[in-house]
Formats: structure tokens, sequence, C-alpha cells
């Protein structure tokens, strides 16, 4: 049986000599199958909505398909934020929709970006400093309110701060791991379903119902596997929107 793991390992396409960086030396700027998978599922975002953002009289497919994205997360934002969404709903969707469009991708034949924690972990650190430039363009020094919730008593408010803080700073890594985990877990487990196909397929009879019996199960998971693609790409549209929420709404926390 192939490797399960062989499908997340980093390869060179296109070599490009490093550049040398004052206070950081030589950076390797090679295109490699991660980098050309977002560049592509970045392209593919751009192309979608530049075709289903046509106002037809009827809408087409792609069009239907894009709108009720888009609906989706707009929704989704006006209720976690509340009227102040729309501010952040080009940022809020466009990391839904990188995320979704790396998560599909990685269905075919195409690397799954997503399954490499320095990609997810820059992600969830892109939210957190948002979050983070919010807070202070909003509330300034107030800002760290939101470690010291109201209506605490003020014999346990220094555990809970320092709990509130830690929370905080794990943020990004739950993030991350999140994604990672939900697209390394269910890919690997669809290699290993795939590899039983290939190997009980020679053991004859016997071999042919256990092969016919992981292939089924192949075929369970792989819509499974879409269904997760999308709920990782909302879940992490839903976490983005509930930091957010924290430091817009900073009164009430």
């Amino acid at each position: 049986m192939a490797d399960p793991m062989h499908q997340f390992q980093i390869q060179k396409i296109v070599e490009v000599p490093p550049v040398k960086v004052p206070g950081l030396g030589y950076i390797d700027l090679s295109i490699t199958n991660s980098v050309f998978a977002m560049l592509l599922a970045a392209t593919l975002v751009i192309v979608f909505y530049a075709i289903a953002a046509r106002k037809a009289v009827v809408p087409g497919r792609l069009q239907t398909v894009g709108e009720m994205l888009y609906g989706l997360v707009d929704g989704l934002a006006e209720s976690i934020i509340g009227h102040e969404g729309k501010k952040f709903l080009p940022f809020v969707f466009t990391l839904f929709a990188f995320v979704l469009f790396m998560n599909i991708q990685g269905m075919f034949l195409v690397f799954t970006s997503t399954s490499q924690l320095a990609v997810t972990l820059t992600l969830g650190l892109l939210v957190i400093l948002t979050v983070v430039g919010v807070g202070f363009a909003k509330n300034g020094i107030k800002f760290f309110k939101l470690f010291a919730p109201s209506g605490v008593p003020g014999w346990i408010l220094p555990l809970v701060v320092l709990i509130e803080i830690v929370s905080f700073l794990v943020r990004p890594l739950t993030l991350a791991l999140r994604l990672f985990g939900n697209m390394v877990g269910g890919h690997v487990v669809l290699k290993i379903f795939a590899g039983f196909v290939v190997a009980l397929g020679g053991l004859g009879v016997l071999g042919w119902a256990g092969a016919a019996l992981a292939l089924t199960s192949v075929v369970a998971l792989t819509a499974l596997e879409f269904m997760v693609a999308f709920l990782q790409a909302f879940v992490f549209a839903v976490l983005t929107c509930v930091y957010l929420n924290d430091v817009v709404h900073l009164d009430s926390h």
C-alpha cells in the first residue's frame, strides 16, 4: 500500500534562486506544490466570482451558488457581530472563500494546502492580528478590558485575567490545528481505504468482497470529506466573526 502521508510531502515545482534578506539570511522563494495550490485557489475564487457576479435576469448555476455563499457569510457576520458586521464582511468572506476553495480542490488531484500547519497557522495569526488591530483602533487602551470580564468578583479576577490571556494567545493555534487536523485526518483515512481496495482485489473471491466493502467506504468517506471541506471553511468564518465581535462590542464582554 502506498504511504498515506506521501500526499502531504512538499515538492518544488519552480526553482527560484534564494534571495538574501538583511537580518534573515537567505530565503527560498521557489514555487512548491503548496504555494501553487494556494495561488490556484486564489485565482479560482477571483474567476468564479468574476463570472458569478454577472447580474443576469435569470440567474445561472454559478450565480446562484455565488450568491448563496455570499449570503451565507453575510448573514453569519450580521447575526454574530450585528449591524457592524458589514464592515468586516469582505475580510471574513475572503477567508471563507479562500479556505473553501483550498479544501475542495484538495479533493481532486491538486495538493491540499490546508493540510500544512504552516498555512493554517498563518491564517490563524492573520485573524488574531486583525482582531488586535481592530480592538486597539476601536477601543484604544480599553482593549485590555477584553481580559477582564465585567461582573467577576475581585478575589477571583487575577485568575480569570490569566485564563483569558492564555485563551486569547492560543486562539490562532486552535484555529490552525482544527483546520489542519480535519483535512489531514480525512485524507489519510481516504488513502488507507483506497489502498485496501487495491490490496484486497488480488486475493481471490474473499478479497473481492473486502475490496468492494472498502470501495463503498471510500465513496461514503469522499462524500463526507466534501462536507467537511465546506464545514471547516464555515467554522473558520464563524470563529473569525466571534473573535471580531469580542472587540467590536467590548463593553458587553
